[in-house]
Protein backbone atom coordinates (compact mmCIF):
# COMPACT_ATOMS: atom_id res chain seq x y z
CA UNK A 1 0.00 0.00 0.00
CA UNK A 2 1.20 3.26 -1.15
CA UNK A 3 1.00 6.54 1.30
CA UNK A 4 -0.71 9.07 0.09
CA UNK A 5 1.72 11.70 1.55
CA UNK A 6 4.45 10.04 -0.57
CA UNK A 7 2.65 11.89 -3.56
CA UNK A 8 1.36 14.93 -2.06
CA UNK A 9 -2.31 16.76 -3.02
CA UNK A 10 -1.05 17.72 -6.63
CA UNK A 11 0.28 14.20 -7.18
CA UNK A 12 -2.42 12.25 -6.09
CA UNK A 13 -4.92 14.27 -8.48
CA UNK A 14 -2.55 13.77 -11.28
CA UNK A 15 -2.58 9.90 -10.27
CA UNK A 16 -6.53 9.17 -10.49
CA UNK A 17 -7.15 11.57 -13.41
CA UNK A 18 -4.33 10.73 -15.47
CA UNK A 19 -6.40 8.60 -18.08
CA UNK A 20 -9.66 11.01 -17.86
CA UNK A 21 -10.37 12.03 -21.23
CA UNK A 22 -13.31 14.14 -22.38
CA UNK A 23 -16.07 12.36 -23.96
CA UNK A 24 -19.18 15.14 -23.83
CA UNK A 25 -18.86 18.03 -26.94
CA UNK A 26 -20.02 20.43 -24.60
CA UNK A 27 -17.05 19.67 -21.76
CA UNK A 28 -14.25 22.68 -23.66
CA UNK A 29 -12.12 22.06 -20.51
CA UNK A 30 -11.76 19.46 -18.26
CA UNK A 31 -9.04 18.98 -15.44
CA UNK A 32 -6.08 20.63 -14.97
CA UNK A 33 -7.51 24.69 -14.62
CA UNK A 34 -8.77 26.98 -12.49
CA UNK A 35 -12.53 25.72 -14.04
CA UNK A 36 -14.18 23.83 -15.71
CA UNK A 37 -15.60 25.67 -19.30
CA UNK A 38 -18.74 23.76 -20.42
CA UNK A 39 -20.88 24.98 -23.15
CA UNK A 40 -24.37 23.51 -23.42
CA UNK A 41 -25.40 25.52 -27.09
CA UNK A 42 -28.82 27.10 -25.46
CA UNK A 43 -29.96 24.22 -23.15
CA UNK A 44 -30.96 24.50 -19.42
CA UNK A 45 -28.91 23.14 -16.89
CA UNK A 46 -29.17 21.07 -14.30
CA UNK A 47 -26.96 21.15 -11.31
CA UNK A 48 -27.46 18.76 -8.06
CA UNK A 49 -24.82 17.97 -5.37
CA UNK A 50 -24.77 15.27 -2.43
CA UNK A 51 -22.15 15.25 0.81
CA UNK A 52 -21.24 11.76 1.79
CA UNK A 53 -20.13 11.18 5.69
CA UNK A 54 -18.65 8.32 6.67
CA UNK A 55 -20.32 6.97 10.10
CA UNK A 56 -23.56 8.77 8.74
CA UNK A 57 -24.16 7.95 5.30
CA UNK A 58 -21.60 4.91 4.97
CA UNK A 59 -19.82 2.36 6.86
CA UNK A 60 -16.71 1.37 5.63
CA UNK A 61 -17.45 -1.75 7.50
CA UNK A 62 -19.75 -3.57 4.76
CA UNK A 63 -19.44 -1.08 1.81
CA UNK A 64 -16.17 -1.45 -0.03
CA UNK A 65 -14.39 1.70 -1.71
CA UNK A 66 -15.16 0.77 -5.22
CA UNK A 67 -18.83 0.26 -4.56
CA UNK A 68 -18.90 3.85 -2.06
CA UNK A 69 -17.22 5.51 -5.65
CA UNK A 70 -19.88 3.99 -8.13
CA UNK A 71 -22.66 4.27 -5.17
CA UNK A 72 -21.96 8.40 -5.21
CA UNK A 73 -21.79 8.82 -8.14
CA UNK A 74 -25.05 7.26 -8.83
CA UNK A 75 -26.60 8.58 -6.45
CA UNK A 76 -26.20 12.25 -8.34
CA UNK A 77 -26.98 11.43 -11.68
CA UNK A 78 -30.42 9.59 -10.60
CA UNK A 79 -31.36 13.38 -9.55
CA UNK A 80 -30.25 14.46 -13.18
CA UNK A 81 -32.98 11.63 -14.74
CA UNK A 82 -35.36 12.85 -12.31
CA UNK A 83 -35.96 16.32 -13.68
CA UNK A 84 -36.25 14.40 -17.08
CA UNK A 85 -32.67 15.72 -17.80
CA UNK A 86 -29.33 13.85 -19.34
CA UNK A 87 -26.28 14.18 -16.82
CA UNK A 88 -23.09 15.62 -18.61
CA UNK A 89 -20.41 15.98 -16.37
CA UNK A 90 -19.05 15.64 -12.34
CA UNK A 91 -17.45 17.18 -9.99
CA UNK A 92 -15.85 15.37 -7.23
CA UNK A 93 -14.55 16.86 -3.77
CA UNK A 94 -13.10 14.31 -1.20
CA UNK A 95 -11.67 14.74 2.15
CA UNK A 96 -9.78 11.77 3.61
CA UNK A 97 -7.77 10.58 6.17
CA UNK A 98 -4.04 9.19 6.87
CA UNK A 99 -5.75 5.68 6.97
CA UNK A 100 -6.49 6.10 3.27
CA UNK A 101 -4.10 4.81 0.57
CA UNK A 102 -3.55 5.49 -2.81
CA UNK A 103 -4.99 2.22 -3.69
CA UNK A 104 -8.09 3.45 -1.90
CA UNK A 105 -8.74 6.15 -3.92
CA UNK A 106 -7.54 4.15 -6.79
CA UNK A 107 -10.50 1.63 -6.09
CA UNK A 108 -12.57 5.05 -5.68
CA UNK A 109 -12.06 7.06 -8.60
CA UNK A 110 -12.39 3.09 -10.33
CA UNK A 111 -15.83 2.80 -8.77
CA UNK A 112 -16.91 6.34 -9.67
CA UNK A 113 -15.89 6.00 -13.43
CA UNK A 114 -17.57 2.68 -14.02
CA UNK A 115 -20.92 4.76 -13.20
CA UNK A 116 -20.10 7.81 -14.91
CA UNK A 117 -18.61 5.92 -18.27
CA UNK A 118 -22.30 3.74 -17.96
CA UNK A 119 -23.77 7.46 -18.99
CA UNK A 120 -21.50 8.91 -20.38
CA UNK A 121 -20.45 11.30 -18.20
CA UNK A 122 -17.17 13.27 -18.02
CA UNK A 123 -15.49 14.07 -14.07
CA UNK A 124 -14.12 17.65 -15.01
CA UNK A 125 -12.73 18.68 -11.81
CA UNK A 126 -13.10 18.66 -7.93
CA UNK A 127 -10.57 19.22 -4.66
CA UNK A 128 -8.98 16.51 -2.37
CA UNK A 129 -8.12 17.77 1.53
CA UNK A 130 -7.14 16.29 4.70
CA UNK A 131 -9.80 15.14 7.14
CA UNK A 132 -9.69 14.32 10.81
CA UNK A 133 -12.71 12.13 10.88
CA UNK A 134 -12.75 9.83 8.36
CA UNK A 135 -14.11 10.37 4.98
CA UNK A 136 -15.80 13.09 3.32
CA UNK A 137 -17.44 13.45 -0.14
CA UNK A 138 -18.98 15.84 -2.20
CA UNK A 139 -20.48 15.12 -5.46
CA UNK A 140 -21.73 17.84 -8.04
CA UNK A 141 -23.53 15.95 -11.19
CA UNK A 142 -24.14 18.75 -13.61
CA UNK A 143 -26.96 18.09 -16.86
CA UNK A 144 -28.78 19.75 -19.44
CA UNK A 145 -32.50 19.38 -20.67
CA UNK A 146 -34.19 20.99 -23.39
CA UNK A 147 -36.54 24.30 -22.97
CA UNK A 148 -40.07 23.26 -21.99
CA UNK A 149 -39.16 19.46 -21.21
CA UNK A 150 -37.29 19.74 -17.59
CA UNK A 151 -39.79 18.21 -15.10
CA UNK A 152 -40.39 19.53 -11.52
CA UNK A 153 -41.98 17.92 -8.25
CA UNK A 154 -45.28 21.40 -9.04
CA UNK A 155 -46.58 20.30 -12.30
CA UNK A 156 -48.77 17.63 -11.05
CA UNK A 157 -52.59 17.76 -11.37
CA UNK A 158 -55.95 16.39 -10.34
CA UNK A 159 -57.17 12.97 -11.50
CA UNK A 160 -53.20 12.27 -12.69
CA UNK A 161 -51.87 8.96 -12.50
CA UNK A 162 -49.30 7.96 -10.06
CA UNK A 163 -46.65 5.85 -11.43
CA UNK A 164 -42.99 4.12 -9.52
CA UNK A 165 -40.41 2.44 -11.32
CA UNK A 166 -38.99 -0.82 -9.84
CA UNK A 167 -39.72 -2.33 -6.68
CA UNK A 168 -39.12 -0.90 -3.25
CA UNK A 169 -37.87 -1.44 0.05
CA UNK A 170 -35.03 -3.76 -0.96
CA UNK A 171 -31.96 -1.19 -0.39
CA UNK A 172 -33.67 -1.00 3.28
CA UNK A 173 -33.69 -4.56 3.84
CA UNK A 174 -30.42 -4.61 2.36
CA UNK A 175 -29.14 -2.41 4.99
CA UNK A 176 -31.06 -3.92 7.53
CA UNK A 177 -29.17 -7.28 6.61
CA UNK A 178 -26.14 -5.76 6.69
CA UNK A 179 -26.18 -3.91 10.27
CA UNK A 180 -27.53 -7.22 11.14
CA UNK A 181 -24.24 -9.25 10.14
CA UNK A 182 -22.08 -6.49 11.65
CA UNK A 183 -23.95 -6.69 15.20
CA UNK A 184 -23.64 -10.52 14.93
CA UNK A 185 -19.79 -10.73 13.90
CA UNK A 186 -18.77 -7.60 16.72
CA UNK A 187 -20.74 -9.73 19.04
CA UNK A 188 -18.88 -12.86 18.21
CA UNK A 189 -15.57 -10.50 18.65
CA UNK A 190 -16.64 -8.83 21.86
CA UNK A 191 -17.09 -12.65 23.60
CA UNK A 192 -13.73 -13.78 22.44
CA UNK A 193 -11.95 -10.72 23.64
CA UNK A 194 -13.72 -11.16 26.89
CA UNK A 195 -12.57 -14.87 27.38
CA UNK A 196 -8.90 -14.21 25.83
CA UNK A 197 -9.48 -16.95 23.02
CA UNK A 198 -7.16 -16.20 20.85
CA UNK A 199 -8.17 -18.75 18.50
CA UNK A 200 -11.26 -17.45 18.36
CA UNK A 201 -10.17 -13.86 17.67
CA UNK A 202 -8.05 -15.42 14.84
CA UNK A 203 -10.63 -17.47 13.16
CA UNK A 204 -13.14 -14.43 12.95
CA UNK A 205 -10.70 -13.08 10.56
CA UNK A 206 -12.01 -15.09 8.30
CA UNK A 207 -15.89 -14.47 9.07
CA UNK A 208 -18.30 -15.11 6.74
CA UNK A 209 -21.82 -12.97 7.17
CA UNK A 210 -25.00 -15.11 6.37
CA UNK A 211 -26.14 -13.39 2.87
CA UNK A 212 -27.94 -16.57 0.92
CA UNK A 213 -30.49 -15.74 -0.88
CA UNK A 214 -30.29 -12.20 -0.15
CA UNK A 215 -28.01 -11.26 -3.35
CA UNK A 216 -30.49 -8.91 -4.79
CA UNK A 217 -31.11 -6.49 -1.79
CA UNK A 218 -26.89 -6.01 -0.76
CA UNK A 219 -26.91 -5.02 -4.61
CA UNK A 220 -30.16 -2.85 -4.22
CA UNK A 221 -27.75 -1.24 -1.17
CA UNK A 222 -24.39 -1.10 -2.27
CA UNK A 223 -24.84 -0.87 -5.80
CA UNK A 224 -27.51 1.05 -6.55
CA UNK A 225 -28.75 2.32 -10.61
CA UNK A 226 -30.17 5.46 -11.84
CA UNK A 227 -33.07 4.97 -13.82
CA UNK A 228 -32.15 6.46 -17.17
CA UNK A 229 -33.50 3.70 -18.49
CA UNK A 230 -36.90 5.26 -17.60
CA UNK A 231 -36.52 8.24 -18.80
CA UNK A 232 -35.08 6.64 -22.11
CA UNK A 233 -38.64 4.50 -22.73
CA UNK A 234 -40.56 7.82 -21.26
CA UNK A 235 -39.78 9.60 -24.38
CA UNK A 236 -39.91 6.73 -26.90
CA UNK A 237 -43.46 6.27 -26.01
CA UNK A 238 -43.80 9.80 -26.13
CA UNK A 239 -45.39 10.23 -22.16
CA UNK A 240 -44.25 13.47 -20.83
CA UNK A 241 -44.80 13.17 -16.99
CA UNK A 242 -46.55 16.35 -15.10
CA UNK A 243 -44.07 15.55 -12.26
CA UNK A 244 -41.31 13.51 -11.06
CA UNK A 245 -38.83 13.12 -8.15
CA UNK A 246 -36.29 10.18 -7.54
CA UNK A 247 -36.83 7.80 -4.09
CA UNK A 248 -34.09 8.48 -1.71
CA UNK A 249 -35.84 9.32 1.31
CA UNK A 250 -39.00 6.60 0.90
CA UNK A 251 -42.14 7.04 -0.97
CA UNK A 252 -44.39 8.19 1.49
CA UNK A 253 -41.23 11.54 1.73
CA UNK A 254 -41.18 11.86 -2.09
CA UNK A 255 -44.80 11.33 -2.90
CA UNK A 256 -45.64 14.20 -0.12
CA UNK A 257 -43.01 16.33 -1.59
CA UNK A 258 -44.78 16.40 -4.77
CA UNK A 259 -48.16 16.72 -3.26
CA UNK A 260 -46.80 19.93 -1.51
CA UNK A 261 -45.18 21.40 -4.23
CA UNK A 262 -48.12 21.14 -6.82
CA UNK A 263 -50.81 22.29 -4.17
CA UNK A 264 -52.88 18.95 -4.67
CA UNK A 265 -53.93 15.52 -2.61
CA UNK A 266 -52.89 11.57 -3.46
CA UNK A 267 -54.44 8.22 -2.91
CA UNK A 268 -51.85 5.73 -3.13
CA UNK A 269 -53.35 1.67 -2.63
CA UNK A 270 -50.98 -0.51 -0.79
CA UNK A 271 -51.39 -3.71 -3.11
CA UNK A 272 -50.64 -1.72 -6.02
CA UNK A 273 -46.75 -0.94 -3.93
CA UNK A 274 -44.17 -3.04 -6.04
CA UNK A 275 -42.18 -5.23 -3.48
CA UNK A 276 -39.87 -7.71 -4.66
CA UNK A 277 -40.13 -11.29 -3.52
CA UNK A 278 -36.95 -10.85 -1.10
CA UNK A 279 -37.92 -7.73 0.27
CA UNK A 280 -40.91 -9.33 1.58
CA UNK A 281 -39.45 -12.85 3.19
CA UNK A 282 -36.19 -10.82 4.63
CA UNK A 283 -38.86 -7.73 6.15
CA UNK A 284 -40.58 -11.30 7.78
CA UNK A 285 -37.21 -12.49 8.86
CA UNK A 286 -36.85 -8.90 11.02
CA UNK A 287 -40.17 -9.28 12.18
CA UNK A 288 -41.03 -5.70 9.86
CA UNK A 289 -44.21 -4.70 8.41
CA UNK A 290 -42.94 -4.69 4.05
CA UNK A 291 -45.19 -1.75 3.30
CA UNK A 292 -43.22 0.67 5.99
CA UNK A 293 -40.27 -0.17 4.77
CA UNK A 294 -41.36 0.54 0.78
CA UNK A 295 -43.14 3.58 2.26
CA UNK A 296 -40.38 4.65 4.50
CA UNK A 297 -36.95 2.90 4.12
CA UNK A 298 -35.49 4.89 0.89
CA UNK A 299 -32.27 3.90 -1.03
CA UNK A 300 -34.68 2.46 -3.95
CA UNK A 301 -33.44 5.80 -6.50
CA UNK A 302 -36.33 4.22 -8.37
CA UNK A 303 -38.57 7.13 -10.11
CA UNK A 304 -41.84 8.49 -8.81
CA UNK A 305 -44.16 10.36 -11.24
CA UNK A 306 -47.37 11.99 -12.25
CA UNK A 307 -48.45 11.53 -16.41
CA UNK A 308 -51.74 12.79 -17.11
CA UNK A 309 -55.27 10.02 -17.08
CA UNK A 310 -54.72 10.03 -21.06
CA UNK A 311 -51.60 8.07 -20.71
CA UNK A 312 -53.24 5.42 -19.13
CA UNK A 313 -52.92 2.60 -20.83
CA UNK A 314 -49.53 3.43 -22.61
CA UNK A 315 -48.24 3.25 -18.72
CA UNK A 316 -49.90 -0.14 -18.36
CA UNK A 317 -47.63 -1.17 -21.10
CA UNK A 318 -44.69 0.57 -19.73
CA UNK A 319 -42.23 -2.63 -18.60
CA UNK A 320 -41.04 -2.23 -15.45
CA UNK A 321 -43.51 0.96 -14.37
CA UNK A 322 -46.28 0.29 -11.65
CA UNK A 323 -49.55 2.68 -11.43
CA UNK A 324 -49.53 3.12 -7.73
CA UNK A 325 -52.45 5.44 -7.49
CA UNK A 326 -53.54 8.80 -8.52
CA UNK A 327 -53.28 12.47 -7.45
CA UNK A 328 -56.49 14.62 -6.14
CA UNK A 329 -57.93 17.78 -4.78
CA UNK A 330 -55.56 19.05 -1.85
CA UNK A 331 -58.62 18.84 0.25
CA UNK A 332 -59.10 15.35 0.04
CA UNK A 333 -55.33 15.22 1.79
CA UNK A 334 -52.49 12.36 1.06
CA UNK A 335 -54.07 9.01 1.48
CA UNK A 336 -52.59 5.37 1.67
CA UNK A 337 -55.32 2.67 0.94
CA UNK A 338 -54.93 -0.66 3.02
CA UNK A 339 -55.68 -3.92 1.45
CA UNK A 340 -58.31 -4.03 3.73
CA UNK A 341 -59.94 -1.11 2.11
CA UNK A 342 -58.57 1.44 5.60
CA UNK A 343 -57.68 4.80 4.93
CA UNK A 344 -54.15 6.35 6.51
CA UNK A 345 -52.67 9.35 6.31
CA UNK A 346 -49.34 9.42 4.40
CA UNK A 347 -46.74 10.41 7.15
CA UNK A 348 -42.87 11.34 5.76
CA UNK A 349 -40.73 10.23 8.24
CA UNK A 350 -37.78 10.78 5.36
CA UNK A 351 -34.13 10.31 6.80
CA UNK A 352 -32.94 11.74 9.98
CA UNK A 353 -29.99 13.22 11.02
CA UNK A 354 -30.23 13.50 14.96
CA UNK A 355 -31.77 9.55 14.93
Amino acid sequence: MTDISKLGEFGLIDHITKDIEPKNPSTKKGIGDDCAVLDYNGKETLVTTDMLMEGVHFDLTYIDIKHLGYKAAMVNISDIFAMNGTPKQMIVSIALSKRFTVEDMEDFYSGLRMACDKWGIDIVGGDTTSSFTGLAISITCIGVGEKGNITYRNGAKDTDLICVSGDLGAAYMGLQLLEREKSVYYQQVNEAQKKNDKQALEQLKNFSPDFAGKEYLLQRQLKPEARGDIIKRLEEMNIHPTSMIDISDGLSSELLHICKQSNCGCRIYEKNIPIDYQTAVMAEELSMNVTTCALNGGEDYELLFTVPIGDHEKIEALEDVKLIGHITKREFGSILITRDNNEFELKAQGWNPLS
